[in-house]
């Protein structure tokens, strides 16, 4: 069996056995579920729902140095910039 401590801040660190297990990796949301298992509560833990299409969010470590401004005129002169380039 394994055990996960927590800390004062609640926080807990899973064994990287249980991780692979349930095929999660640092990032990845869990879900908790409440449930009675032979008259004892407990709870269920599951990798959450991911994403359908694994490119969704892929370029978010640009959106940094874009500013903050996501109008159509920025990424217009974004895109301007970018062409003059070449």
């Amino acid at each position: 069996m394994s055990k996960i401590k927590l800390t004062s801040k609640r926080q807990a660190t899973f064994p990287s056995k249980v991780c692979r297990e349930l095929g999660v990796v640092p990032g990845d949301e869990l879900e908790l579920r409440a449930a009675e298992v032979d008259g004892e509560n407990v709870w269920l833990l599951k990798p959450a729902a991911k994403p359908r299409y694994k490119w969704i969010g892929s370029l978010q470590r640009y959106a940094g140095n874009a500013g903050g401004d996501h109008s159509m005129e920025a990424i217009r002169k974004s895109v301007a910039k970018g062409r003059s380039k070449r």
